[in-house]
C-alpha cells in the first residue's frame, strides 16, 4: 500500500514503516467515523425536514430543493480541491479546516430566517464531503495493509446512511422540536468530530508531494463541475435545447478546455494529465459515474416512486416505502462494506469491483423483469445492499486511493468523489422523464435504462488496470 515516507501527518517512524493495527488502528478508525457521520447527518437528516423548512420560511417546493442540491454541489467541488490541497499542507489541517467550515455553516442554518441565508449555510456544510476522501487517504497512509480494506469498508458503510435510521430520526426531530433541532444535533456531532481529530490524527510534518497547490486549475475544474452538475439538473427540467441549458453546456466545455490547457503548463498540476489518460485512472472515474447513474437512481428514485404509485405500483405511504426499500440496503451495507474491504484486500480490489457490478446488473435485470411483484423487488433491492453498498461502493472508494498517482495522492480520491455526485444526479435526470410519463411502461423503460448503464459500467471496469497496491494483499 502507498505509504510515503514524507507524509504530511507522520506520527512516528514505526507507524510509517509498518502501519497501525490493533487498538491504535481501531481508535483512529473510530475517530474518523465520527467525522464522516457529521457529514452524513447533514446529507440525510435534513431531507425529511424540507417540507417544514418550506413552510417556516414561506417558500415553495422548487425553491427548498436547493437545500439539498447546493449541499451536494459544494461537496463535489470541495472533494476535489481540499483533498488535493491536503497533499501540500497536511491531512489533519485540512480536515480541521473542513470541520470548522461545516460547523460555521451549521450555525448559519440554525439561525437563518431566510432561504438565501440557509442556502449559504448549506453550501458551507456541503464542503464536509471532503471528509470522506481525507479519511480514506489517512487510512491508506496510516494503517497496516492487512487491516486497510476492512477499515475502509467500515467508513464507506456510513456513506449509505447511518444504519438507515438517520433520515427517520431527522423526521422525528422535526415533528417534535422543529427543523432547527436537526441542525443542532449536527452541530453537536461536528464538535465531537473536531475533538476526535485533534486527539487522534497526527500533526503535520513535511508535505506529501513537492510543488505548490494549483489554484488556477482548481478554479477551472470547480467551474466545470458546477456547470456540468447544473446542466444535469437543467436538461430534464427545462429541456436540452433551452437557452439556459445550452449556456451551461457551453460553460462546461469552455471551463473543461481551460482546465486542460492550464494543467498542461503547470509544474505541479491539480491532476497529472498523463495519469488521467492512463487505464489506471480514467476507467475508474467513468465506472464510478456510470454505476451511480444506474444503481443509485433505481434505489433512491425509480423504485421509491413505483412503490408509492397507487395505480401501477404498490400504493405505499412514504414511511412504509422508506422502511422497505431504503433502510434494508443501508442496514445490510453496514455489514457488507467491511467484509467487502476485507475480501478486496485478499482477492484484489478490481476483481471484487467487477464481481459487484455483475451482481448489480443481475439484480437490476430481475427488477426490470418483475417490477410489479412487490416482494421480488423488495428482495432484489435488499440484495443491492451487498452488491452495491458493499462490493461496489467499498472497492470504488478504495481504488480512488490505491489508484491515485504516487506524486499526487489526494488527486484521484477527490475526482472520484465528484463522479459519485455527478453520476447520482445524471442517473435520476435520465430516467425521470420516463417515470413521469406514468404507467407501467414508463417505470419498465427507466429500469432497463439503468440496467443498460450498469452494463456499460461493467464494460469500463474491464478496461481498468490495477496498480500494484490494488492487487491482492493491498501492498505496493
Amino acid at each position: 500500500m502507498h505509504t510515503p515516507t514524507a507524509s504530511p501527518d507522520v506520527a512516528s517512524p514505526d507507524a510509517t514503516m509498518t502501519g497501525l493495527a490493533g487498538r491504535r488502528a481501531a481508535v483512529l478508525v473510530a475517530s474518523l467515523l465520527v467525522a464522516v457521520v457529521a457529514f452524513q447527518l447533514g446529507a440525510s437528516m435534513v431531507t425529511p425536514a424540507l417540507p417544514a423548512i418550506a413552510r417556516t420560511l414561506g417558500v415553495g417546493a422548487d425553491d427548498v430543493a436547493g437545500v439539498s442540491s447546493y449541499f451536494f454541489l459544494a461537496g463535489a467541488v470541495a472533494g476535489v480541491v481540499l483533498s488535493r490541497w491536503s497533499d501540500y499542507v497536511g491531512r489533519r489541517r485540512i480536515m480541521l479546516l473542513t470541520l470548522g467550515i461545516m460547523l460555521t455553516g451549521t450555525v448559519v442554518c440554525l439561525v437563518a430566517t431566510s432561504l438565501p441565508l440557509l442556502l449559504a449555510g448549506r453550501v458551507m456544510q456541503g464542503t464536509s464531503s471532503a471528509i470522506f476522501q481525507l479519511s480514506y487517504i489517512i487510512l491508506s497512509e496510516r494503517l497496516a495493509p492487512r487491516v486497510f480494506g476492512t477499515a475502509l469498508g467500515v467508513v464507506t458503510a456510513i456513506n449509505g446512511g447511518v444504519g438507515g435510521v438517520d433520515g427517520y430520526v431527522g423526521g422525528l426531530l422535526t415533528d417534535r422540536f422543529g427543523y432547527r433541532s436537526v441542525f443542532l444535533v449536527i452541530a453537536v456531532v461536528g464538535v465531537l468530530a473536531v475533538l476526535c481529530v485533534l486527539r487522534t490524527v497526527p500533526r503535520a510534518g513535511g508535505p506529501a508531494t513537492t510543488g505548490s497547490m494549483d489554484w488556477w486549475g482548481a478554479a477551472a475544474l470547480s467551474l466545470t463541475l458546477v456547470c456540468v452538475t447544473l446542466l444535469v439538473k437543467a436538461g430534464p427540467a427545462d429541456g436540452w435545447t433551452a437557452p439556459g441549458t445550452l449556456g451551461l453546456l457551453a460553460g462546461t466545455v469552455v471551463s473543461a478546455v481551460a482546465f486542460w490547457q492550464i494543467e498542461r503548463r503547470r509544474r505541479s498540476p491539480l491532476f497529472p494529465l498523463a495519469q488521467l489518460r492512463s487505464r489506471e485512472v480514467w476507467p475508474l472515474v467513468v465506472t464510478t459515474l456510470l454505476t451511480l447513474s444506474s444503481v443509485f437512481a433505481v434505489i433512491n428514485f425509480t423504485v421509491v416512486m413505483l412503490s408509492q404509485d397507487a395505480e401501477v405500483g404498490f400504493g405505499m405511504s412514504a414511511s412504509t416505502s422508506a422502511l422497505l426499500f431504503l433502510s434494508p440496503p443501508a442496514l445490510i451495507g453496514l455489514f457488507a462494506a467491511p467484509l467487502s474491504g476485507w475480501l478486496a484486500g485478499r482477492r484484489g480490489w478490481v476483481v471484487v469491483l467487477r464481481w459487484g457490478l455483475v451482481a448489480c446488473l443481475a439484480l437490476l435485470v430481475v427488477i426490470a423483469l418483475s417490477p410489479t411483484r412487490q416482494w421480488v423487488v423488495v428482495a432484489a433491492v435488499a440484495c443491492l445492499g451487498i452488491a452495491y453498498n458493499g462490493l461496489v461502493m467499498t472497492t470504488a472508494n478504495g481504488l480512488g486511493v490505491l489508484q491515485s498517482p504516487p506524486d499526487a495522492p489526494g488527486a484521484l480520491p477527490g475526482l472520484n468523489s465528484s463522479a459519485f455526485g455527478i453520476g447520482a444526479g445524471l442517473g435520476i435526470g435520465l430516467v425521470a422523464p420516463f417515470v413521469a410519463e406514468g404507467g407501467l411502461g414508463g417505470y419498465t423503460t427507466a429500469l432497463w435504462i439503468s440496467a443498460g448503464i450498469t452494463a456499460l459500467a461493467l464494460g469500463t471496469s474491464l478496461l481498468l488496470v490495477a496498480r500494484p497496491a490494488a492487487r491482492a494483499g493491498g501492498q505496493a
